[in-house]
């Protein structure tokens, strides 16, 4: 999974007073959780452009100005309620050897001949709760909508993977295609279709055999 690095500054004071200074000057108060004990610290609001305003999924390098670097996720992120800056950021910090629980964005690939013959496409869950080790998190979830027909649904069963744990029951649905009024007739005239084709080959085949005998 990809990483955006946080460049931050460690807080020495923590109160409100200290905490409305930094949001004056630009600064988003930051808190790190997960180690030892938590790490208060600051950075411009603008670090966190490509990790906050984005649909993908992805880790965060906090670098403090004494050198450490420091491996996490975003755990939760407050906005100011009239100008919707941010207003404050909650951090988990990862270790290669334990799992962590995060949000990974679905993304749906191939076309649907449920949708092609008038169906509508229903994206139930555009978002799965994994849990799974650092090195392991995928940058997102690929789930094929190509044989998905009229009526179809893809639950969370049929695309478990070993690297990972999905954070829902096995039939949760993912993506379906439900019927409208026209498109019912013509997905199952598409299924009659390709029936009648394959007779016809075969009778064709017939009679091409008969013929050479």
């Amino acid at each position: 999974m990809k990483s955006i690095t946080i460049k931050g500054s460690q807080r020495e004071s923590v109160g409100k007073v200290a905490t409305k200074a930094l949001r004056n000057a630009g600064k988003v108060p930051c808190v790190l959780y997960g180690g030892e004990k938590p790490i208060h610290f600051s950075a411009d609001e603008l670090e966190f452009k490509n990790l906050v305003y984005t649909p993908n999924a992805h880790t965060a390098v906090i670098e403090l100005e004494d050198g450490q670097k420091l491996e996490a996720v975003l755990q939760d992120i407050q906005f100011h309620p009239v100008t919707d800056s941010i207003f404050h950021v909650d951090f988990y910090q990862l270790f290669k050897d334990k799992p962590v629980t995060m949000d990974i964005p679905v993304h749906l690939e191939g076309n649907s001949p449920g949708v092609r013959n008038g169906g509508r496409l229903l994206f139930r869950k555009r978002k799965l709760s994994i849990k799974a080790l650092p090195d392991l998190l995928p940058d997102f979830i690929t789930v094929d909508i190509s044989k998905l027909r009229i009526g179809g649904t893809i639950a969370v069963e049929t695309i478990l993977n070993d690297n990972y744990t999905i954070l829902h029951p096995d039939s949760t649905a993912i993506v379906q295609v439900k019927a409208s009024r026209t498109s019912v007739a013509d997905d199952t005239e598409d299924e009659e279709e390709e029936g009648a084709e394959g007779s016809e080959a075969a009778a064709e085949a017939t009679e091409a055999s008969e013929a050479t005998e």
